[in-house]
């Protein structure tokens, strides 16, 4: 059963479509509808369905902006429009099909072969990434796994300096020069990193340890093997002493 959400700003059409796909297919089940973009967007970046069923004519929001605003795209959009100009344009945002208002019914299954499709790739692909990452961690302690930008990034712990965090993204500092944005936490980081290299020195950062040059006490920072200069924060300046 595909488990699918609709957005379109006219509750009639919601109405309208929700029929037509339930009747249609023995398929798909409704999960969620919204006529308001912004609550779908909330909606969205926590929950992932089989599948998005998205209008692209909204005014507070078009399709083309609602899916830009996404942070989780992680199921496959079809895009319904009465209004076929707008077909080459969805396809280029990787929408995987659209639909032209009223649905016919052999247009509808075939979207639905389409979603199967997409999913089943995904499937594929969640089973392999989970045999590297247990692979990974089962044989190689010194490294952490990292899932970024639809790739995996294997990275050795030594070569860490320190994590920084920017609101809902991380930002992974190493030796190599080379800066690595993941959409983490920084407490979701925290719990990846080997407790014995890696401390939480402030709110904001995470420090590797072994790769600390200077602690200057009475301006409470340490400097890094790369000169950065990372403050100790005062409620973690006793642990912080501690643990080194």
């Amino acid at each position: 059963m595909i488990k699918a959400v609709i957005v379109d700003d006219e509750p009639k059409a919601i109405q309208g479509l929700s029929w037509e796909l339930t009747n249609f297919s023995n398929d798909i089940e409704i999960l969620e509808t919204f006529s308001n973009p912004e609550e779908a967007i909330r909606y969205l970046n926590l929950n992932t369905p089989d599948c998005l069923f998205l209008d692209i004519q909204m005014p507070t929001m078009d399709g083309f902006q609602f899916l830009e605003k996404l942070s989780n795209k992680d199921f496959p959009v079809v895009i319904t429009t009465a209004y076929d100009e707008y077909a080459i344009k969805a396809l280029k945002h990787e929408a995987i099909d659209y639909l032209l208002k009223p649905i016919d019914s052999d247009d509808l299954q075939e979207t639905i072969k389409k979603i199967k499709k997409f999913n089943s790739r995904l499937v594929t692909s969640s089973k392999i990434e989970e045999v590297l990452v247990n692979f990974n961690e089962k044989f190689d302690k010194k490294k952490i796994t990292i899932n970024t930008d639809g790739k995996l990034i294997f990275l050795n712990v030594d070569d860490i300096l320190f994590v920084e965090s920017d609101g809902n993204y991380s930002t992974i500092v190493t030796s190599k020069q080379q800066n690595i944005v993941i959409t983490k936490k920084l407490k979701e980081v925290n719990a990846i990193l080997p407790e014995h290299y890696f401390f939480r020195i402030h709110n904001s950062f995470i420090i590797n340890l072994t790769k600390i040059k200077e602690f200057i006490k009475s301006e409470g920072y340490v400097v890094m093997e790369s000169n950065h200069k990372i403050p100790v924060a005062r409620q973690r300046k006793s642990d912080f002493l501690e643990k080194l």
